[in-house]
């Protein structure tokens, strides 16, 4: 028997009950409880007959009371559409969609991109309502357009700040306050100059990107990229080591002995919805690691300070591994290959004799493939120039089957 939907997620704009359909607004009427921000609820407050009931910080404690009410004609409010950094995912992930009906209103990144005219599919998107101004970073593209939810009126004048640290200064700033609603407003600020006050707490930043030194979007950043103390995978060697990790979006790697932090770090840089746990025994390099990755735009990269395979446990499963310090452990290599499900790559960097014994044992026992590296550069020799040869790194690269 068909279950009919009795969770209902209405998107409200600014212009409140004006702006909402006819459904919509029957739903609410009808509804035996309706969830929403204070805003939300003030907005709807001519249309609400049942309870009304604010949700709590963090949004999740509110579920319960959603759940409680199965059967019974349930709303839950959302700016805009419900499903864009809304409400939507979290209700979704508990409540079948067969039993939600959605009446999504613009999101607020549709109205931006109407009052600009910027073409959506050509628009970077992000909220940094919860989430930091880092983020931002990898965005910041040469002629790049990007539309940024505000957490509140602070958040221009922060993300200004940090576009003048990160050697952006020429970009402009467009705010574009309570949009739909009677307080509507714009107003435009270069990155070098003092955001507006009082701006709307209810906002989207507009940013034009305009000179600055934009990430590489290729694998393999120079190491001046980096705060390091001299342990990181040199450039070249980095670039053919991600293409050995393959990595894929959403998946989680494990980044053993990470010295800088710059394979987790590139991991993470390949697609938003990439995860990174790096494993770094020593405290100085640990904290060196999570200042790169607030720096180049990866906030999210997890830091376990520890030394492996002990710091690996209760760790979430990672999807490829990389050992680049402590391969000569055997119960560190075993532990790491136990641990990877089916499909998943095991990739380990050696440089000394022993490393190398220890992956032709691994080479011996699970198959894969080993590759030497051998990398020169030009550098000079007294008043001349030479080719100096760095290192060379045996690779060892294995699928499990």
């Amino acid at each position: 028997m068909a279950v009919l939907p009795w969770l209902t997620l209405v998107g409200i704009g600014e212009d409140g009950v004006e702006g909402l359909s006819a459904t919509a607004r029957a739903a609410i009427g009808a509804a035996a409880l309706v969830m929403g921000g204070g805003r939300h609820l003030a907005l709807a407050k001519a249309l609400i007959r049942g309870e009304a009931r604010a949700w709590p910080n963090p949004l999740a404690e509110g579920i319960p009371a959603i759940l409680a009410r199965r059967g019974q004609p349930v709303v839950a409010l959302a700016s805009g559409d419900p499903f864009c950094f809304g409400v939507g995912s979290l209700l979704a992930a508990e409540v079948p969609m067969a039993e939600i009906l959605c009446l999504p209103a613009p999101s607020a990144f549709t109205l931006a991109s109407a009052r600009l005219g910027w073409a959506m599919q050509n628009t970077a998107t992000i909220s940094l309502c919860g989430r930091p101004v880092a983020a931002l970073r990898p965005l910041l593209q040469p002629g790049a357009r990007i539309l940024a939810l505000s957490a509140d009126g602070t958040t221009p004048g922060i993300v200004a700040a940090h576009l003048r640290a990160w050697g952006f200064g020429a970009t402009q700033l467009t705010v574009l306050e309570a949009m739909g609603g009677p307080l509507e407003g714009r107003r435009g600020f270069g990155a070098e100059e003092t955001a507006p006050d009082g701006l709307a707490p209810l906002n989207v930043i507009a940013l034009e990107v305009a000179g600055g030194p934009s990430l590489p979007l290729s694998p393999g950043l120079e190491e001046d990229w980096f705060e390091t103390d001299g342990q990181i995978t040199k450039r070249e060697v980095r670039a053919i080591t991600l293409a050995a990790l393959a990595p894929r979006r959403g998946e989680r790697l494990w980044d053993i002995g990470a010295g800088s932090g710059s394979i987790g770090i590139e991991w993470m840089l390949r697609h938003p919805a990439m995860r990174a746990i790096a494993v770094e025994a020593r405290a100085d390099r640990a904290a060196r690691i999570k200042r790169n990755a607030g720096t180049l735009g990866v906030p999210g990269l997890v830091v376990r300070e520890g030394t492996a395979p002990a710091a690996l446990e209760r760790l979430p499963p990672p999807d490829a591994v990389f050992i680049g310090g402590g391969a000569g452990d055997a119960a560190l290599r075993v532990a790491c290959w136990d641990v990877l499900p089916s499909g998943g790559r095991l990739v380990i960097n050696a440089v000394t004799l022993e490393t190398e014994q220890a992956v032709a044992a691994c080479h011996a026992a699970w198959g894969g493939r080993l590759t030497r590296i051998g990398i020169e550069r030009l550098e000079p020799i007294g008043s001349l120039q030479g080719f100096a040869p760095a290192r060379v790194v045996t690779q060892y690269r294995v699928v499990k089957p």
